[in-house]
């Protein structure tokens, strides 16, 4: 694979605009992301990656937020534990505090339709890991994890959220002011996809995964045991070998999610906030 004098950065964002990470995984390991790069680039047959700008998308997107990659010294360590599935790269906004704040990441999640009860335990789990130095990690979801972010603000702790789509705008769209809040208390907001990209059902549950990969804990205040990216994170984390801990089920089928990974010994039972603490320590 010859060289081609382009940037890691740049070759980085463009790979993964185009592939999975495990699809080049292999490759990334044994060559540059630049040689990697211009190797599919000569063996497209559609001319599709002939034609896409590296560079020039790369200065374009970071109008909006950084793409930091694996050797700049803020990208989180965790992301190795996702193997061949660890992100070539990530967008951010706030990047200059990433490393800081994924050091204590614990992410509080559940459902978007929550019940009443979950809003106020996502308030409660939320306040206590912020006064103990944690940094409460979420999507900006309606419900439980919309609430754990400004629960967490109002201890006056910055948080971190992921987006399953690009960071130039809110997902979703009228939770803008909250994203903006975030990055303008010290917090971050990070994505795997460039601005411009959409919510899909592909980037949900992508987006789910490095929620888990990036946390040391999840705590699943409330969720459905269905197509809930809440669950997805959940169980990634599960496997991952990261602590799952949620609150007592309720008997509402709006908790089945939580009552199948306790059944199942994939979660820990926490029966308030001071014990998920206890296990955090």
């Amino acid at each position: 694979m010859p060289s081609t004098g382009m940037s890691e950065r740049a070759a980085r964002a463009a790979l993964a605009v185009h592939f999975a990470p495990d699809q080049v995984a292999t490759q990334l390991a044994q060559h540059s992301a630049e040689d990697v790069w211009q190797y599919g680039v000569d063996h497209d047959a559609s001319g599709r990656l002939a034609q896409y700008r590296p560079r020039e998308e790369l200065a374009n997107a970071q109008l909006t937020c950084r793409f930091v990659i694996p050797s700049d010294d803020a990208w989180p360590a965790s992301l190795s534990d996702l193997g061949t599935g660890c992100p070539l790269g990530l967008w951010v906004r706030g990047h200059e505090q990433l490393d800081t704040l994924t050091a204590q990441a614990v992410a509080v999640t559940g459902n978007r339709a929550a019940t009443a009860q979950a809003l106020t335990r996502a308030h409660d789990f939320a306040t206590a890991l912020a006064e103990a130095g944690h940094t409460v990690t979420a999507t900006l979801a309606y419900g439980v994890d919309s609430t754990a972010h400004r629960a967490a603000a109002q201890a006056g702790r910055a948080t971190l959220a992921v987006l399953p789509r690009g960071l130039d705008r809110a997902h979703p769209h009228n939770h803008a002011q909250l994203m903006n809040s975030i990055t303008g208390s010290g917090g971050a907001v990070v994505s795997l996809f460039p601005p411009g990209t959409e919510t899909s059902g592909a980037t949900l549950r992508a987006s789910a995964a490095l929620l888990a990969g990036l946390v040391r804990a999840v705590i699943l205040i409330e969720a459905l045991d269905c197509a809930e990216a809440a669950m997805h994170t959940a169980e990634v984390a599960a496997e991952l070998h990261r602590p799952v801990l949620v609150p007592p089920p309720t008997g509402h089928v709006r908790a089945d999610g939580n009552a199948r990974l306790l059944a199942e010994q994939r979660a820990v039972l926490v029966p308030d906030p001071a014990h998920a603490l206890t296990v955090l320590n």
